[in-house]
């Protein structure tokens, strides 16, 4: 038997109970006499709220959109927020390396890269992006690592850390001015 099947199988939390035993929690830490504590706990209730009921909302519109199983596994799993509620709660059917390569995939148009390997004993993963091609500007750059690793920590998030190298792809290009010509003394006259 699974996990995911032992899961299924043992008593589901009953909702009513689950509200009373957050409510029994937040009335504790508001008798404490520390408002930051107690505010704190609430916004943290709210914001897992809010990420399970947006994740629970796509799950809904995904089934309501998904006719054949295949078009809806595939819509399920290529959706960053469903797939994050999975894999926190190791319920996702796809390995590590399938979610790496999925979490590429979304954003490869923009920003290319791919797997130079991953260590899956210490989460890191090292990824090689050939040279853009664009301004070289450092910023450009970053911006776009920052995106890939955003996709891979929603699709992975057992990689605790991103490694870059550069494919290189030759010599560098010379660089082309394309400007007006400089008078010359026949045509300065």
């Amino acid at each position: 038997m699974s996990a995911a099947t032992a899961r299924e199988t043992a008593a589901a939390p009953h909702a009513e109970e689950a509200g009373r035993r957050v409510e029994d929690v937040l009335d504790r830490l508001a008798r404490r006499d520390d408002p930051e504590v107690s505010a704190a706990a609430e916004e943290l209730v709210r914001v897992l709220m809010d990420y399970y009921g947006a994740g629970l909302a796509r799950l809904a519109h995904h089934l309501e959109r998904g006719a054949d199983h295949g078009v809806l596994r595939a819509a399920l799993l290529g959706d960053e927020l469903v797939t994050g509620l999975l894999v926190l709660h190791d319920l996702h059917p796809e390995s590590t390396a399938a979610r790496i390569d999925r979490a590429l995939d979304s954003v490869r148009r923009q920003h290319p890269a791919e797997v130079a390997g991953f260590d899956a004993d210490t989460g890191v993963l090292r990824l090689r992006t050939a040279d853009s091609g664009g301004c070289g500007c450092p910023s450009t750059s970053q911006a776009a690592q920052q995106a890939v690793e955003a996709a891979v920590c929603c699709f992975a998030p057992e990689v605790t850390e991103v490694g870059w190298e550069t494919a290189t792809t030759g010599p560098e290009p010379a660089l082309l001015q394309i400007s007006r010509r400089p008078p010359t003394a026949a045509t300065a006259s």
